[in-house]
């Protein structure tokens, strides 16, 4: 045989077998994924869609059936590290993939629950996670999972095997920096946030090219901070000591350690950034932009096209980290294209997504001690008496403060129908005494400048799911719970709202009645996100069990109301029973 044709017969040979693969050799594309708010037989994003509604157009499951629902299966992360399981599952091609505590990944059979494969990072013994050892999901893009570690890595594992693919290191941790998030993928880009801002670290949001890891670009998120783009300058962040005195721009904080949303219509990534470092407010006179805010980011360049502060000049640990969500909505007969956060200060705002204009702010939980509301321009009415003192040699003045720093809202996102134009806040309603202490910067030290003790506000409750209408600003209903609670929300058109507790329980509720109609004992703590997806003409709902993250670590006087909660590591499946 010739060597010309051999060669042919064997490249066509190749090709038949690269066709006669299975189509699970590929994966998500960049459409799939911009498709998946809509999209029923599987979840490709954290938020189930780009703009992270966390709203599920799934029927099949509704309020008039819920009650039926009952466990397909339970399948345990194993070994000893099960503790704060506060991940969102991703579903694709009958495999759900979850990671768990200590930087792990794990991928099911969707049929059976039956262990594929697990993948352990190798942590460093000086990591430093300020809020638990938690990861909260992962991202897929064709034959990759995606996840970042406790020691600020962002690492692709091959999706049918487990096996890694690239590793990159996106920060120092032994400066502070780590990494909780789930990465958001863009236009083949992967896009992420750091942790740490308790150590005096830089908040950032980076892209990355999700084949290779290869940094594209690099955005700082306090004023002062060179970006890049493709390996070159990029331009400062904002305006050198505009709102930062001195030096201490250099370690600002602003972590931006909850990820983002992006919105496909705009073109626009939105990051919140969290506190300010040191959270001793004395020591950084000004606003300290761009802390406690939400930005508009232009994913191609990684330019701020808009920004909006919602806790300017913090002295209380209000991170703005918390989601920003995209939604519609006709105002005064006026089609607008809005966004809503409910931030860690208490109030739930409403922004033109466009432009960043501040169009409202509603208060969501029982009290904010620190500021009485918003004027007209966005910025809030301080309370100045219930700002925590300066400190002499010693502390400085204690003040109760109300919501604590674990927030009238955490990481916990929220959830929004389109059928009932409804937003489902998981809240906590608490205090805390607070009180500033003298500090400096050192590097890889906690850089906080304060203490506290965390207490409760109410006989019956900490813990609060409110339905909150964006165009009134008016709660429709509320559920009380006595535990905090720590957990994500789904909502369906099936007129359901489901959320975890920490006492063990995922429940559904009635959205729009609040109406408790479902709950299932887990066997711990519920502090993961539900998803729901059809599969095989079925309806499913699935969620991570396993009790842990900031509550039970910075708890103070609130804990009792979960000292007897066992900690635990299991992913839990539902469906209907056949008729």
């Amino acid at each position: 045989m010739k060597a010309g044709l051999r060669h042919a017969l064997a490249g066509a040979a190749a090709v038949a077998i690269a066709l006669a693969a299975p189509a699970a050799a590929n994966g998500p594309s960049d459409a799939e994924l911009m498709a998946d708010a809509t999209s029923t037989g599987d979840v490709l994003t954290y938020g189930m869609g780009p703009q992270a509604q966390r709203f599920s157009p799934l029927q099949t499951l509704s309020s008039e059936n819920v009650a039926k629902l009952v466990p397909v299966f339970s399948s345990s992360l194993g070994g000893e590290k099960q503790r704060g399981q506060e991940a969102q599952p991703i579903v694709y091609d009958g495999t759900i993939y979850v990671t768990g505590s200590y930087s792990r990944v794990f991928a099911f059979d969707a049929r059976t629950g039956e262990e594929k494969w697990q993948y352990d990072a190798r942590l460093p013994d000086g990591i430093m996670p300020c809020c638990d050892v938690v990861n909260r999901g992962a991202a897929i893009y064709g034959d990759k999972i995606i996840f970042a570690t406790l020691d600020a890595r962002l690492v692709a594992l091959n999706r049918i095997t487990g096996k890694v693919v690239w590793n990159k290191q996106i920060a120092d941790y032994q400066a502070g920096y780590s990494a909780t998030a789930a990465p958001i993928i863009v236009k083949g880009m992967v896009i992420t946030g750091n942790s740490g801002g308790e150590f005096g670290v830089v908040g950032a949001v980076e892209a990355r090219d999700v084949n290779t890891g290869e940094l594209i670009w690099h955005r700082p998120v306090i004023e002062g901070h060179m970006g890049t783009l493709r390996g070159k300058d990029n331009g400062i962040t904002g305006k050198t000591n505009a709102s930062w005195p001195g030096d201490t721009w250099k370690t600002g904080g602003g972590a931006t350690w909850l990820g983002g949303t992006y919105d496909p219509e705009t073109n626009l990534l939105f990051f919140g950034t969290g506190n300010p470092a040191p959270w001793n407010s004395h020591l950084r006179k000004g606003d300290n932009l761009y802390t406690a805010s939400t930005l508009a980011i232009d994913p191609d360049t990684g330019a701020i096209k808009w920004s909006f502060q919602t806790t300017p000049h913090d002295g209380w640990d209000f991170d703005g980290v918390n989601e920003f969500i995209p939604f519609d909505a006709t105002i005064d007969g006026k089609p607008m294209k809005l966004g809503a956060k409910a931030d860690r200060n208490g109030y739930f705002f409403i922004l033109d997504r466009t432009n960043g204009k501040f169009l409202g702010a509603h208060r969501f939980v029982m009290q904010t001690t620190w500021a009485s509301g918003f004027d007209k321009k966005g910025r809030p009415i301080y309370i100045d008496a219930n700002r925590p003192g300066p400190p002499s040699a010693e502390k400085g003045t204690t003040v109760f403060a109300s919501p604590s720093f674990l927030g009238g809202k955490n990481w916990m996102p929220m959830a929004y129908s389109q059928s009932t134009g409804l937003f489902y806040i998981p809240s906590n309603d608490w205090g805390m005494d607070i009180w500033n202490e003298p500090i400096a910067y050192k590097k890889g030290a906690a850089y906080l400048g304060a203490g506290f003790t965390i207490k409760p506000i109410a006989e019956d409750h900490i813990g609060a799911l409110r339905a909150m209408d964006p165009k009134t600003g008016k709660i429709v209903w509320e559920y009380k719970n006595k535990a905090p609670l720590w957990g994500g929300v789904l909502t369906t058109a099936g007129n359901l709202v489901f959320t975890g507790t920490p006492e063990g329980y995922l429940k559904a509720f009635d959205a729009k009645t609040g109406k408790e109609l479902w709950k299932f004992q887990t066997g711990s703590g519920v502090v993961g996100s539900p998803v729901t997806w059809e599969q095989d003409g079925e309806q499913y709902v699935a969620v991570m069990s396993g009790w842990g993250g900031a509550v039970p670590l910075w708890g103070g006087e609130v804990a009792k109301t979960f000292k007897d909660i066992n900690q635990g590591g299991s992913l839990w499946v539902f469906k209907l029973p056949k008729s």
